[in-house]
């Protein structure tokens, strides 16, 4: 079974991270994308200690597909230095992995199909 990911980007604008979801769903980059928020991130930015409100993207994909997604949400990101976080998805319901694979256009979605039925 393929490897699987979700990627964590903040953003400080939800029609952005709507445009960005459906971006990269719309691309086969991935599979789903949840907004969540708003959130308040405190971070250090440039020597100053900052507070925004944020909205939080998190994305399902493979992670043969994680690479691909990274650009496509740098490229269409409003930040100089964006959050983009990628972690390992380590199990989860085997149909719903099946789907990424289908909803991504994973070329490993044959085979696992093929061994779960």
């Amino acid at each position: 079974m393929p490897g699987y990911v979700q990627v964590q980007v903040a953003i400080d604008d939800r029609a952005k991270a709507a445009e960005l979801a459906r971006s990269a769903v719309g691309a086969r980059l991935a599979a789903c994308a949840q907004i969540v928020g708003p959130v308040t991130s405190v971070y250090r930015w440039k020597g100053e200690v900052e507070t925004a409100e944020e909205f939080l993207l998190l994305v399902k994909t493979t992670r043969e597909r994680a690479d691909a997604l990274t650009e496509l949400i740098r490229r269409d990101h409003p930040y100089e230095t964006p959050e983009i976080i990628t972690l390992p998805i380590d199990g989860g319901l085997g149909a719903y992995l099946r789907w990424i694979d289908e909803e991504t256009g994973s070329s490993a979605s044959d085979g696992v199909q093929a061994k779960n039925g």
